[in-house]
């Protein structure tokens, strides 16, 4: 049964991979000086109701100014912050709705045919460019400038597992799995254009769940970013069992959606 402080700790957990945590009154901020670009290494989270939202505003402001980040909330709870969020508004800034998935392995492995034509690996210091040359050419992941160097660290994290899958022995499509204690969190996957449609990413999860089920994960989640790519998953075992609506506010740059590509 799902249960949505596991989700929240998993993510926590995922982001203080890449990013600095700080437990506040009020909820928690994450930043990383050395990528500030890095949108979700700098957001303040809020899950709960709070009383003084112009307070917490100025400090969360005060806090990413002296870094030289932009100021960025994430909101959950959204029905209950309307307060928060008109005070946002009132100060500039910027303002959308997500509706995130959250979906769910049902751990059943399904029987396939083994494609002769396709191999998957681990990724390592040998074929780490070839990985890392795909997910840069990923808009949905900030591109270059972003993906580069948070595939270093990742990589060398010990919770991250990636895989690079082959076509004909070209690299074209990557995935990863962070694990948190006995959960799994599926990330990063991706498909060079040129090789989209032909079954590629369902082979690679496909082999990331023989890897879940071996090494006797929980859980395996995934979040996709949106009703598409849900839907995809769906195809491959995964089980939607919750869309957390939740408030993205941002003080500059872009919205999570035009970095989406929406």
């Amino acid at each position: 049964m799902m249960n949505l402080k596991d989700v929240f700790s998993l993510d926590f957990a995922y982001l203080e991979t890449f990013a600095k945590r700080i437990e506040t009154s009020w909820g928690a901020i994450f930043y990383n000086e050395s990528h500030p670009n890095y949108y979700d290494a700098n957001h303040a989270h809020i899950s709960d109701a709070i009383d003084n939202p112009k307070l917490i505003i100025d400090e969360v402001k005060t806090f990413y100014n002296s870094r030289k980040i932009i100021p960025r909330f994430y909101i959950y709870n959204l029905d209950a912050q309307q307060e928060l969020v008109d005070k946002l508004k009132s100060n500039h800034f910027g303002f959308e709705e997500l509706i995130n998935p959250v979906q769910l392995w049902e751990q059943k492995v399904l029987e396939k045919e083994n494609r002769k034509e396709i191999s998957i690996e681990l990724v390592t210091k040998k074929n780490y460019s070839e990985a890392l040359n795909i997910e840069c050419s990923i808009t949905e992941f900030g591109g270059k400038a972003v993906r580069e160097k948070a595939f270093e660290v990742e990589f060398n994290h010990p919770s991250f597992i990636h895989y690079l899958l082959r076509y004909n022995g070209i690299a074209c499509a990557t995935a990863c799995i962070f694990i948190n204690d006995n959960q799994a969190r599926m990330e990063s996957v991706a498909t060079l254009e040129a090789y989209r449609g032909q079954g590629l990413i369902g082979e690679l999860i496909h082999y990331i769940q023989s890897e879940v089920a071996k090494k006797e994960l929980e859980n395996l989640w995934v979040f996709p970013i949106n009703e598409k790519i849900e839907k995809v998953y769906q195809k491959y075992g995964f089980k939607t069992v919750a869309k957390l609506k939740m408030g993205h506010a941002f003080l500059g740059g872009r919205s999570i959606k035009e970095i989406q590509g929406y």
